[in-house]
C-alpha cells in the first residue's frame, strides 16, 4: 500500500524533468510562417535544436542571401568580372597600337565580348554545375562568378539566348554571313564542353585542349575592327595562353571537383602534377615568344611564372589547397598582368607580327 505514494512522487519527478527540458531545449514560443520564412536560420518547433548539425542551418541562410542578389547583380556575376581583363586582351590584341578609341564599333564589340558573351560562355557553365557550386568556396562571388538559386539559373537559360539576339543581328548587318559560322562554332565549343553526359568538361585533357575556342575573340575583333588576322604564332600562344589559365582555375577547385566526383585535368593528376604542367606550358609561350616574336620582357615574364609554379609545387603550397582568400589575391594578381598585357601590347604590338625563326 506504502507503493503507490511513491510511484506518483517518480511519475511526478519525471514529469517536472521532461518539462524543464522542454522549456530549455526548444524555442519559447510557436513562430508563424512569416517569421520562417525571414529567419530560416532559427530551428522549427519540435526539433531539438542543440543537437543540429551547423551546415543544416548554413545552406538555408547562403541559399537566402543568393536571391537577395538584384537580376542584374546575379548577370553581372554570371558574366565572371574577375575574367574581364583577359577576355579584353584577347579582344585588344589583334589591334596592336592601331586607333581605335573613338570607333563605336570598337565600343560595341568589346562590350559584346565582357558581357553578352561571357554569359554564353560561364552562364551554360553555371546551369551546368549548379549542385557542384553549390560546395565551391570560390562561387557566389563577382571575381569568381555566380551561386544562383533554382529561379535564377532558371530564368538564365533564357537570358542569355535573348542577351544574344541583338548582337547576332548587328554583326550581321556589319560582317554578312560569316559571323553565322562564328556563333555556330562558339556555340558548338559551349555545348560540347557543357554537356550533361558526354560533356568534355569531364574528360581529361579535353577539358583543357577546347579552352582554345577563345580563339574566336580574336577572329572577332579583326573582322569587327578591320585589321588583319594574327598570325598563326600568335593562334598559338593564345591558346595556349587559355590551357594554362583553365588549368589554374582546375587547381584551385579540386577540392570540391573531387567531393562532387567529377574528373578533371588538375583532379587527375593532382595539385602539384598540374602546377608542373602550367610551368611547361608557360616555358613553351616563353620560348615561341622569344624566336618568333623577340621579345625580351614578355618572354622573361613568362619564364618567371614558370618558375614560380615550379617553387610552388616544390615548396610553396604543394599539394595543399589554396584559401580563398589566396584564390582572391592570386586572381587580383592575375587582372593586374593583363591590364600591364594589354598596355604593352597597345605601345610594343609585339604580338601582331611574328617574326621568321631562322635559327641563328
Amino acid at each position: 500500500m506504502h507503493e503507490f505514494p511513491a510511484r506518483r512522487a517518480t511519475f511526478r519527478a519525471n514529469f517536472d524533468l521532461l518539462r524543464f527540458l522542454r522549456e530549455n531545449s526548444f524555442p519559447p514560443k510557436q513562430l508563424n510562417t512569416r517569421e520562417k520564412f525571414e529567419n530560416p536560420a532559427i530551428p522549427p518547433r519540435g526539433l531539438y535544436w542543440r543537437q543540429m548539425p551547423e551546415a543544416t542551418l548554413a545552406l538555408p541562410v547562403e541559399t537566402t542571401d543568393q536571391r537577395r542578389i538584384s537580376a542584374p547583380g546575379f548577370l553581372l556575376q554570371v558574366s565572371r568580372p574577375g575574367l574581364w581583363t583577359t577576355t579584353a586582351l584577347f579582344y585588344l590584341m589583334p589591334l596592336g597600337h592601331s586607333n581605335f578609341i573613338r570607333s563605336a564599333v570598337f565600343w560595341i564589340g568589346l562590350f559584346y565580348i565582357l558581357l553578352p558573351l561571357g554569359l554564353l560562355l560561364y552562364g551554360v557553365n553555371d546551369i551546368a554545375d549548379a549542385e557542384n557550386d553549390l560546395r565551391n568556396p570560390r562561387k557566389g562571388t563577382y571575381l569568381f562568378g555566380s551561386r544562383g538559386a533554382h529561379e535564377q539559373l532558371a530564368a538564365l537559360r533564357w537570358q542569355i539566348a535573348v542577351a544574344q539576339i541583338p548582337f547576332l543581328v548587328l554583326f550581321f548587318y556589319l560582317l554578312g554571313p560569316r559571323i553565322l559560322w562564328w556563333f555556330a562554332l562558339m556555340l558548338f565549343a559551349v555545348g560540347v564542353y557543357n554537356a550533361p553526359r558526354f560533356g568534355l568538361k569531364g574528360q581529361p585533357p579535353f577539358d583543357v585542349l577546347i579552352q582554345a575556342s577563345y580563339l574566336l575573340v580574336f577572329v572577332l575583333s579583326s573582322w569587327l575592327n578591320h585589321v588583319a588576322q594574327l598570325p598563326w604564332q600568335t593562334f598559338l600562344f593564345g591558346a595556349l595562353f587559355a590551357m594554362h589559365s583553365h588549368i589554374f582555375g582546375e587547381v584551385m577547385d579540386i577540392e570540391p571537383d573531387r567531393l562532387s566526383g567529377r574528373r578533371t585535368t588538375a583532379t587527375t593528376i593532382g595539385p602539384a602534377a598540374s602546377k608542373f604542367l602550367i610551368a611547361a606550358i608557360l616555358s613553351t609561350e616563353s620560348l615561341l615568344v622569344h624566336f618568333y616574336f623577340g621579345d625580351a620582357i614578355v618572354t622573361g615574364f613568362l619564364g618567371l611564372g614558370s618558375v614560380w609554379f615550379v617553387l610552388d609545387a616544390l615548396l610553396f603550397w604543394k599539394n595543399r589547397h589554396y584559401t580563398p582568400f589566396q584564390m582572391r589575391l592570386f586572381l587580383w594578381g592575375w587582372n593586374a598582368v593583363a591590364v600591364l598585357g594589354m598596355l604593352w601590347n597597345w605601345n610594343h604590338t609585339t604580338l601582331t607580327h611574328a617574326h621568321p625563326f631562322t635559327g641563328n
